[in-house]
């Protein structure tokens, strides 16, 4: 798989920067719709989850990786679920600025961790495992780039724990609520 990282950090900025601009364009068109309001979060949190699967599933079960792609996952399932659950009532769990961050913080990780797997097959000659520590940190451009991608991602894991905590909070009332 000698092109392979390289081909999925590619694929995967083209996605988000297409993201990005799809929401800014309907924004400042004045082309919003409900559809489009329902389906970017889906799209985002799809990107997320299936680039984090193919990078965990590279990085030997790397603990450091592990951990906070297992709550970036849940958070994204669990936050599905409460949507689907409050069905009509879900518009009062509108994406918030932080929400967006999160986004960005999981987008910009994983983009770096794609890069460190990259540049360490480039240097290795061999596939590596995202968050490998075959070489000191500091002594390769890979390394580098794997040591601040998995510092970003515990960065867009708090944050997702956080936006995640948000959401629970704002949808308690109605799940106390006598069924």
């Amino acid at each position: 798989r000698p092109w392979a990282d390289w081909f999925a950090l590619v694929l995967f900025i083209g996605a988000a920067v297409t993201d990005f601009f799809d929401g800014y364009l309907a924004r400042l068109w004045k082309q919003e719709s409900r559809f489009g309001a329902m389906l970017d979060p889906i799209a985002d949190k799809a990107m997320v989850v299936i680039a984090i699967m193919v990078i965990t599933g590279y990085s030997g079960m790397n603990p450091w990786l592990i951990l906070p792609a297992t709550l970036i996952l849940f958070r994204e399932v669990f936050v599905s679920g409460l949507r689907e659950y409050l069905g009509a009532r879900a518009a009062l769990l509108q994406v918030t600025k932080l929400a967006k961050w999160k986004t960005t913080a999981q987008m910009v990780a994983i983009a770096v961790l794609f890069l460190g797997t990259g540049l360490a097959y480039l240097e290795a000659g061999r596939p590596p495992r995202a968050g490998e520590g075959d070489v000191p940190p500091g002594t390769s451009l890979a390394a580098l780039a794997t040591l601040a991608g998995l510092g970003l991602i515990w960065v867009a894991a708090a944050l997702t724990v956080v936006t995640g905590w948000d959401y629970f909070r704002k949808a308690l009332p109605i799940l106390r609520e006598p069924q």
